[in-house]
């Protein structure tokens, strides 16, 4: 049984969805970080889908690895941001830091 690329696109845009929903409700860094995690790999599997099911090549998949490595990069910068911030702070809720001040 061939999956069809709607299928692929229903799953991205439900990925996307989720996402964006954690990105804009939660209050946790951390968990704002993962909502924006889930709307890359979201981008990622769109690029990968449209490759395989449009013009065979790997152009998609290669972008996709690139979605990939892009991500796990900003997640090391942004977890190191995220855990300098909690001690200087003692918390990681985003309404909680409205300043930087020493």
């Amino acid at each position: 049984m061939m999956i069809s690329l709607e299928s692929y696109l229903f799953v991205g845009m439900m990925l996307f969805v989720f996402g964006m929903f954690g990105i804009i409700t939660r209050k946790n860094a951390i968990s704002v970080l993962l909502g924006f995690e889930l709307v890359m790999n979201a981008a990622g599997l769109n690029f990968a889908a449209f490759s395989h099911f449009t013009d065979k090549t790997i152009h998609g998949q290669v972008f996709t690895l690139f979605i990939i490595a892009l991500a796990a990069a900003e997640s090391v910068v942004i977890l190191a941001l995220i855990i300098a911030v909690y001690q200087k702070m003692d918390t990681i809720q985003i309404d909680e830091i409205d300043s930087l001040k020493g």
